[in-house]
């Protein structure tokens, strides 16, 4: 039995940033849902539910939502109408594709005098005689039955038969539910007779095809069986993948055979990597919105290695560094990971050249800057300059 969890609504409610006390659409549809629960607690401000595709056998936990306006219900195993007195702002309900042989169940939807449309379509209450007069005649302030609009005279018509068109549709609902009756009884001993079938079946894939192979007549313990059979399919494909049609994942190789670290940007992002005298600094253009938790980095002396959800940036260097020494923060605006490496040697070299190098501000000492004109006309060809062709 599949249960309405928390952490399911959340979920669903990522439009919202996966804030559930202010969510105003819910879409449970194809979750394999038995039971409506928690979700008149959770989520008072709903005005659209959706919960079609599902096992829901009972319409019950919503009279809190006095904002909803929408609610699908269509294919679940939905017998009766009930529990909606509560739902003041409720217009649309559609109860497509349930098994609702109670039609004067839907009387109880008297009082929601903001129900605009209804939808029975594929039950078995439309095929009783009069069935839509009866609840044209029933339910006034609909405008919409079946997708099909209600027209001033056939509803005056309604109304005037109304005492006969209910007689004769409690008639027909009783003779329904014995039959409905008859029909669970039969359908338990259908049941039990194919799973001592199916027991004495060895092999696994011979028994998935006689369920299915077997003849079984419409009714909600039909529907919740072959939903079960259908996640037991799901189940067994997603333990043995199809080696055609997975790809193996590629190891990547971190070092050559000598031990060297390899270069390596799994991610491709972009970065920016400097050699200072006393340090290396290294520019990771990390994805903003990207939660830190998913980054891990490793220093070594000799390389660096970045990984970010399961890819691997790595960054080999010439000079060892000081692991305990380096800095690594990250940038609350761009997201971006800066990384400060310091070396265990300081290149001597790179610092005389940066004590020698000429400032932006001025000049080099004993170098005279260039002032005045240029007069062009004055400089002369060398003599032995051989002429143009």
């Amino acid at each position: 039995m599949v249960r309405i969890t928390e952490e399911l609504v959340r979920k669903k409610s990522e439009h919202n940033e996966r804030l559930i006390s202010t969510l105003e659409e819910l879409s449970l549809h194809q979750e394999d849902i038995e039971r409506i629960e928690h979700i008149q607690n959770w989520c008072r401000d709903l005005k659209i539910l959706l919960l079609q595709s599902n096992l829901i056998a009972r319409l019950e936990n919503l009279h809190k939502l006095k904002r909803l306006e929408y609610l699908n219900v269509a294919v679940n195993n939905i017998e009766r109408i009930e529990n909606l007195e509560s739902l003041e702002s409720l217009n649309k309900l559609d109860l497509t594709l349930n098994f609702v042989g109670e039609l004067t169940s839907v009387e109880s939807l008297i009082g929601n005098y903001n129900l605009r449309e209804l939808v029975l379509i594929g039950n078995p209450c439309v095929d009783y005689p009069h069935y839509r007069d009866f609840v044209v005649g029933t339910l006034l302030q609909l405008q919409s039955l079946d997708c099909k609009d209600i027209l001033p005279s056939e509803r005056l018509k309604a109304q005037r038969l109304l005492p006969q068109h209910r007689a004769v549709i409690v008639q027909c609902q009783a003779a329904q539910a014995i039959e409905r009756d008859e029909q669970r009884i039969r359908v338990a001993e259908q049941q039990a007779q194919l799973a001592k079938q199916c027991a004495a079946i060895e092999d696994e894939d011979e028994r998935t095809r006689a369920f299915w192979n077997a003849k079984s007549e419409h009714c909600p313990e039909i529907r919740t069986e072959i939903a079960r059979q259908h996640k037991l399919g799901r189940e067994k494909q997603e333990s043995q993948p199809n080696p055609l049609t997975q790809k193996p994942k590629r190891i990547p190789h971190l070092f050559a055979p000598c031990g060297r670290p390899y270069n390596i940007n799994q991610a491709k992002l972009q970065f920016n990597f400097q050699d200072e005298a006393g340090h290396y600094s290294l520019l990771l253009q990390v994805y903003k919105h990207l939660d830190t938790s998913l980054i891990d980095v490793d220093i070594q002396t000799n390389y660096v290695r970045v990984t970010i959800k399961g890819k691997i940036f790595q960054m080999a260097y010439s000079e060892e560094v000081k692991p305990d020494e380096s800095v690594v923060q990250r940038s609350q605006i761009s997201g971006h990971l800066q990384i400060l490496l310091m070396k265990l040697k300081a290149n001597e070299l790179l610092v005389v050249k940066s004590m020698h190098a000429p400032k932006e501000s001025g000049s080099a000492p004993g170098v005279k800057e260039p002032c005045g004109t240029v007069d062009i006309g004055n400089i002369c060809a060398p003599p032995d300059l051989p002429d143009l062709i």
